[in-house]
């Protein structure tokens, strides 16, 4: 009989990579709908269900999971902080994660995010539709030889890492507790303190995941201790970055420009079409409102290898925990 799936938040993109890669072990169900307490009906006689970045998994959506006998949560992504790990594991539901899909597709959309608010691209797109050819406020720098700041070294940190050091010839330098061993030994990059990093960098680009340690690690305090003029770029978790310090830095010009694929508070908006809605969030609204600013929907995941990935490791994950194999991707609570 096979393992039924159901997905919430389910988007047209990556319904097709998971049909391409299914077989006849799994019977999957998609829904729109994103997950919380009063939509887990939808998921009855379910033997898992996968759920993404912005649904919601706290203790009384995963008692929901529980009460309809529930017992595998699939996440489709790398980051879990949606998800009350200590009491899926009281409850005896097994959390499992596609902790690495393609770090390429996120690495390589941070350079490109860093290169469209240091060279302007979206306000060149923009002049040009309208048909004006003026370079007036469209001046740049050059990303070789400038010291950039990697904050966090994992497989995405990494490769950035290398893009620009070895690619662009910048000067590259990363803070992370806990040390890339690949990188350590490379000789175009350098660890620093946090504090180092901070004081140096023209460009810092953040690569960390979401932990109450990470929560708001950048903040009015550590705004205060970047060079003048920095460039801010988050491709990795909203929580990161204070969204309401970011709005003084860039209104005081300590930050000169920030590319950002993910917000704080992005649950609201993020993956969904708002175009004819207005956005109740103001510092969100504030920082649209900034012409130095380029925001994703945090698309940098987006390409066609991470879907394929991201629906085989799911899919795997599911198998062998409903199987009783190894799975090296559950997810344990932090002790």
């Amino acid at each position: 009989m096979p393992t039924k799936v159901t997905f919430f938040s389910s988007k047209e993109y990556e319904i097709d990579a998971f049909n391409k890669c299914k077989d006849n072990k799994v019977e999957l169900a998609f829904h729109e709908t994103k997950l919380q307490p009063s939509t887990v009906s939808l998921a009855m006689d379910s033997d898992a269900i996968c759920l993404f970045v912005n649904d919601r998994a706290d203790a009384e959506t995963l008692q929901a999971i529980k009460d309809a006998g529930i017992k595998i949560l699939a996440l489709r992504c790398a980051g879990a902080d949606n998800v009350d790990l200590k009491k899926a594991e009281e409850l005896g539901i097994t959390v499992v994660s596609v902790p690495q899909y393609s770090p390429d597709a996120v690495a390589e959309f941070a350079v490109g995010m860093m290169l469209t608010v240091v060279r302007r691209y979206h306000k060149s797109y923009n002049r040009v539709r309208e048909s004006n050819f003026s370079l007036e406020g469209l001046v740049g720098f050059n990303i070789k030889e400038r010291t950039i700041g990697v904050v966090g070294t994992g497989a995405i940190g990494l490769r950035v890492a290398r893009i620009l050091s070895h690619g662009f010839g910048a000067k590259v330098i990363g803070y992370d507790p806990v040390i890339n061993e690949e990188l350590k030994n490379d000789p175009k990059f350098t660890y620093v303190s946090l504090a180092e990093l901070l004081a140096q960098a023209d460009i810092i680009t953040l690569h960390s995941p979401l932990l109450p340690s990470t929560q708001h690690l950048i903040s009015k305090e550590t705004i205060e201790k970047m060079k003048d003029g920095v460039v801010l770029i988050n491709t990795s978790r909203g929580g990161l970055v204070d969204s309401k310090a970011l709005v003084d830095g860039l209104k005081s010009k300590k930050i000169s420009a920030a590319g950002l694929d993910v917000y704080e508070k992005e649950g609201r908006y993020f993956f969904q079409d708002k175009s004819q809605s207005v956005i109740q969030d103001d510092v969100l609204a504030r920082l649209l409102s900034f012409n130095n600013v380029f925001i994703s929907g945090h698309q940098a995941f987006l390409t066609k290898e991470a879907l394929a990935a991201i629906a085989k490791t799911t899919l795997d994950n599911i198998t062998a925990v409903q199987s009783g194999e190894k799975c090296r991707n559950i997810l344990k609570a932090s002790k």
